[in-house]
């Protein structure tokens, strides 16, 4: 393959070898600029800055551009948890919840705790034909944490139609490198602290539905944790009960100032550079790692296609990797490398030339 360098340009210049964003991302330049001119300006302004809601809106509208879905569908929060609580509180009492086996205990811990709802788990393979009758929802990663595996999207989201099933979608491991579409969804949420090179605290909901951007759906839950700023009108929304805005700001959260303030900057790289190219650049990363591997006699998983590739038998590595610069995960068994923007086939190589002398794990 072509030798590839980071996309970005100047906006990376890590100390480290970063294959960590399937834990966290880098902080482009630009939003920690930002970030240091917030927190200047919060020592005579406050910690809610001179306009409170600039940042947010612009980042809001950004993500709705990457999802592609209207403005007025998506809500801010601060984290995935919060988020599928509400969409498990919507779900009439004695409800299913369908989902894959071993998902992101943030989608699926707050379903299958919720009074009244049975969750059902399968293999994530065997997730499109398991949907029956009687299931609600359907809530499933479109990526996995754990090894990468990419969720049969289109399989999914047509046995949830055919069977009156609503879907949520955790985009949290690919949005921001694999190309998505809200509308074809029920519901999705996104943390956006790693592909997205947001800070933590930065997450999002977006209402799928109609392409004319109509709001206020009719299967929408109801705006269970409403304050100040979910109110129609914010000027006239801090006391007493509010009128809910009509679109899906009415699920806000009043947000951390501070992530949103960086989150308008990263989000705005990630648009500039456009998810097709970092989906070429990530996977075609991957794949050439995945091959170095394979002819080091290791089995990495999963199959080619995803940005994440996971490996058994080298959970030994981590802490010699780190000695050597190297940012990586173990994750149940597996040495996870995850490949964004600023990774260049320099890095896969260095990675590989260190496992070259790791002995397997036992």
């Amino acid at each position: 393959m072509q030798r590839q360098q980071p996309l970005g340009g100047a906006e990376f210049a890590p100390e480290t070898t970063y294959l960590n964003s399937a834990s966290s991302g880098l902080l482009p330049r630009r939003s920690a600029a930002a970030l240091r001119a917030a927190v200047e300006e919060s020592t005579s302004y406050g910690t809610m800055g001179r306009d409170y809601f600039a940042a947010a809106h612009a980042s809001r509208a950004a993500f709705a551009r990457l999802v592609d879905v209207p403005a007025e569908r998506v809500a801010l929060g601060s984290s995935v948890a919060v988020l599928c609580a509400l969409i498990a509180a919507s779900l009439p009492p004695g409800s299913e919840v369908l989902a894959p086996e071993g998902d992101f205990s943030s989608l699926v811990n707050p379903l299958g705790t919720h009074p009244g709802l049975t969750l059902r788990t399968v293999p994530l393979e065997a997730l499109a034909d398991a949907v029956r009758p009687g299931t609600a929802l359907v809530a499933f990663s479109a990526v996995q944490s754990l090894d990468g595996r990419i969720a049969d999207l289109a399989a999914v989201r047509e046995a949830a139609r055919t069977h009156g099933a609503r879907t949520l979608l955790d985009a949290t491991q690919a949005a921001g490198w694999l190309p998505l579409r809200a509308a074809e969804f029920d519901y999705l949420v996104s943390g956006a602290f790693k592909w997205l090179l947001c800070p933590r605290g930065t997450t999002f909901l977006a209402f799928g539905g109609e392409p004319d951007g109509a709001t206020d759906g009719p299967d929408w839950p109801p705006a269970l944790h409403a304050g100040w700023v979910a109110g129609e009108d914010l000027g006239d929304s801090n006391y007493g009960l509010i009128k809910p805005a009509t679109t899906a700001r009415r699920y806000d959260e009043p947000h951390a100032h501070f992530s949103y303030v960086a989150a308008e900057h990263s989000l705005a790289l990630i648009e500039e550079l456009g998810v097709p190219a970092i989906h070429a650049h990530n996977t075609a990363l991957a794949a050439y790692y995945r091959r170095g591997l394979a002819e080091r006699g290791l089995t990495p998983r999963p199959a080619p296609g995803s940005a994440i590739v996971s490996t058994p038998g080298l959970t030994g590595a981590e802490a010699r990797l780190a000695e050597a610069g190297v940012r990586i995960s173990v994750r149940g068994g597996l040495l996870r490398a995850a490949f964004h923007l600023y990774n260049s086939t320099d890095d896969a190589d260095l990675l590989l030339s260190l496992l070259a002398q790791e002995a397997p794990s036992r």
